[in-house]
């Protein structure tokens, strides 16, 4: 409750100096205003809106996007935008914003694919990681430009025809690619992965939960070297925004290997690959390698 009243009056002060500074934006003239919550979003407006969009993510490449906080312009920005996409409960700094700001149009994700109980009673905010939620929520994000830029709806129309073949194809291949494995158990140190296990006949089995900062109890532990054993699981997964110290040291106990497997909440130097489809290919190649499949 505490920290809830720091954030609402630090997005008070955010919003004071907001009122005061310059409102020039960087949209250039005849494109809309999307402002997003983190890349994946980002991503799924670049490819619908093509070049009638100007897409600003308000998490910055490598920033953990949980905890972030909004600088007097990003408030600006999201109260200018056309279109608002954001993840309610994800990120409190982001939905604060829109509360306060009101803009033109915002789409809360999860109105649109609701999220699921997958660990601890928690809500699992990745949906993204399941292709086929994401084709769910591609209809409604362009739905949302031609309504808002009726003059250009036939090209959001055809662009959403790609994005649905590029997450058809994805979900394809993942079907494919995970349907003859030794074992469908897989070890991370985050549960991220949620969606993407149940989507697919996985079991994902982490080591803390839903928060990446979260430290696993010694039975915790105890637990995950047992299953690891009465599995013959052969990797500890990683993730690229947090350290992989815990994984390493799990790994080193249980002379297991060490892979990347990535929540793909910003794209960074050491992401494999340069964009959403890119990095859920190399997701899929890690586990296809971990679980030994055909």
């Amino acid at each position: 409750m505490i920290l809830m009243k720091l954030r609402v009056l630090a997005l008070a002060a955010t919003l004071a100096l907001a009122l005061g500074a310059c409102t020039a934006t960087d949209t250039p003239p005849g494109t809309l205003s999307v402002v997003v919550g983190l890349y994946p979003y980002a991503w799924l407006a670049e490819q619908l809106g093509g070049q009638y969009v100007t897409v600003t993510n308000l998490t910055k490449p490598g920033a953990e996007p949980h905890d972030m906080e909004l600088t007097a312009r990003q408030v600006i920005a999201v109260a200018k935008s056309d279109l608002t996409i954001y993840e309610a409960h994800l990120q409190p700094a982001v939905d604060a914003a829109v509360r306060e700001t009101e803009p033109a149009r915002a789409l809360d994700v999860t109105t649109v694919v609701p999220m699921d109980d997958q660990a601890d009673h928690n809500l699992d905010p990745h949906i993204w990681l399941d292709p086929v939620r994401m084709i769910t929520l591609a209809s409604a994000v362009a739905e949302q430009l031609a309504s808002i830029d009726p003059a250009h709806a036939s090209d959001y129309l055809d662009n959403l025809k790609a994005v649905t073949a590029s997450l058809h194809s994805l979900d394809n291949q993942y079907t494919t690619g995970l349907a003859i494995c030794l074992r469908t158990e897989f070890i991370t140190t985050h549960a991220a992965f949620g969606y993407l296990a149940e989507r697919y006949g996985l079991t994902q089995i982490a080591i803390s939960g839903l928060s990446p900062d979260a430290e696993p109890s010694p039975d915790r532990i105890t637990q995950i070297h047992q299953i690891a054993r009465d599995k013959s699981l052969t990797t500890v997964f990683f993730e690229t925004l947090a350290s992989p110290e815990l994984a390493h040291t799990i790994a080193g106990d249980l002379n297991l290997a060490t892979d990347q497997l990535d929540p793909i909440e910003g794209i960074t130097e050491d992401s494999r690959g340069d964009d959403y489809p890119q990095v859920m290919l190399s997701n899929l190649s890690a586990l296809r390698t971990a679980n030994g499949c055909k």
